[in-house]
């Protein structure tokens, strides 16, 4: 159906392998990777990830590493948190779902100890295939942390933008992708998490995409937004492509990305993560020439899932990444 190749890819997590969970070494997490790797390339994803398991810690494995893996090693960000401080941080917009914070913003925020480039460097080698990178999105860090130092929220969002940026100067991903899983509910804050995104990007040095969602905590939707507010954040992205939600919103506001800017590939969203039922084939197919036929065929570049797959069971998940193939196969869109 479309004479432009559509490329398959995931968002990035897969569920922990429950032997990695009893068992955490180094060997059992480079071992897991290869099996998380290799499952992608035998469901024939043509952009895969490590799964997101370089994030891994078995003392917190509620948010797959989303945040902690990023906060906890910077400088200036402390842990320990007094009963004020999280009475403080429950007082925060937007952050309901978490019981306190992830830091306390103490000092001038730097790397500090964060490792980015290594754990990519770890990965890399254990596959052949084309591989993304995935890092959380300064916005979204920004809101999980209360500030006791800068008093000035684009100062503290500029000092982690650039504390990930330098670690991604090191980073040489088939695709950098930046993840946003909490500006949908904020949308009025574009401006500023497109000024930190565009800075961490501006590091890559191969393809660029950016990732949005509505939330997907524990397969629940945090986020009440609409695609129609974000969309002069999403137009001030310097990204190559956009890795975007759809199949469990039913595609509604598809047609409102005919404004996006045409610099922008689009990367649909046609399985649904936040259900069990692995779809078939001939109904991604449909899906995708559903999304082809609003936007056009040179607009339609990408397809995967939703989200991330962490909390879906192994066998979902794989199930789901073949349907996902086959069905991108069925409108021909395979390279």
């Amino acid at each position: 159906m479309s004479e432009l190749p559509i490329k398959t890819t995931v968002v990035g997590s897969y569920p922990i392998p429950s032997w990695l969970a009893a068992y955490p070494s180094t060997p059992n997490l480079r071992d897991a990777i290869m099996v998380v790797l290799k499952t992608q390339e035998l469901a024939g994803i043509d952009v895969v990830s490590d799964g997101e398991l370089s994030r891994f810690d078995i003392s917190h494995p509620e948010t797959n590493g989303m945040i902690e893996y990023f906060i906890r090693p910077m400088a200036g960000i402390g842990g320990a948190l007094s009963r004020a401080e999280r009475e403080a941080f429950r007082k925060q917009a937007g952050m309901g779902f978490r019981a306190q914070p992830a830091g306390v913003v103490r000092e001038k925020i730097g790397e500090g100890s964060l490792r980015l480039s290594a754990d990519h460097a770890f990965v890399k080698v254990l596959t052949r295939a084309p591989l993304k990178f995935t890092i959380t999105s300064p916005y979204m860090l920004l809101k999980t942390l209360l500030d006791v130092h800068y008093g000035d929220r684009e100062a503290l969002i500029m000092d982690l933008a650039e504390a990930l940026r330098l670690q991604a100067l090191d980073i040489d991903a088939d695709v950098l992708q930046v993840d946003e899983a909490n500006l949908p509910g904020a949308p009025e804050d574009g401006a500023l998490a497109a000024r930190a995104i565009n800075h961490v990007l501006s590091a890559a040095k191969k393809g660029k995409a950016v990732h949005l969602c509505f939330g997907n905590y524990g397969g629940q939707t945090i986020q009440r937004g609409h695609y129609e507010k974000l969309l002069p954040f999403l137009n001030a992205l310097e990204c190559d492509h956009l890795v975007l939600e759809f199949a469990r919103r039913q595609f509604k506001e598809l047609d409102l990305l005919r404004d996006l800017k045409p610099s922008l590939a689009l990367g649909v969203g046609v399985i649904d993560i936040k259900d069990n039922e692995i779809e078939t084939p001939e109904e991604v197919a449909r899906r995708i020439e559903h999304a082809v036929n609003v936007l056009g065929p040179e607009r339609v570049r990408w397809v995967h899932p939703d989200c991330g797959f962490w909390m879906l069971p192994r066998n979902v998940a794989d199930g789901k990444m073949r349907a996902l193939v086959k069905g991108r196969d069925l409108v021909g869109g395979a390279s």
